[in-house]
């Protein structure tokens, strides 16, 4: 993707305002904090946002615990950035996907995504990979 500065005309005043890629995707996001999301990529931009850091601040806390706990191993300590990475790569890979499917699903079913529903999907997700590994149920297969 490329960001490309698009040139506003002359205000009043004389000054030139420019704006690029990133003020448009900010301003979709934080334009209207209370207002429904209808779009596809409004909607799978912020699961995936709140997917993404509820991750990171869980495997955060893990990571922390984990350090905390073995310091003093030889080999252990550096287990606590192996949880960082994953608390990175799983949103980014798995996170991403899931997103866009509950995004495609919401928004070819006419629905719209009220700004709570988003929290609950992206929280959800953290939720429910949380319950994988924690249940290993993946490992019994």
């Amino acid at each position: 993707m490329q960001l490309t500065m698009i040139q506003t005309p002359i205000s009043a005043d004389g000054s030139q305002s420019t704006s690029s890629n990133m003020d448009f995707i900010l301003e979709k996001i934080w334009n209207k904090p209370n207002a429904p999301l209808e779009e596809f990529f409004e909607m799978w931009y912020n699961v995936f946002l709140w997917a993404m850091f509820s991750s990171i601040f869980i495997h955060s806390v893990a990571a922390i615990i984990a350090f905390l706990t073995l310091r003093k191993h030889a080999v252990g300590r550096f287990y606590s950035i192996i949880i960082l990475l994953m608390g990175i790569i799983t949103p980014l890979t798995t996170g991403a996907v899931t997103s866009a499917v509950v995004s495609f699903v919401y928004e070819n079913s006419g629905l719209v995504m009220a700004r709570w529903h988003v929290a609950l999907w992206g929280v959800g997700q953290t939720f429910c990979s949380a319950c994988f590994g924690f249940t290993r149920i993946l490992a019994v297969l």
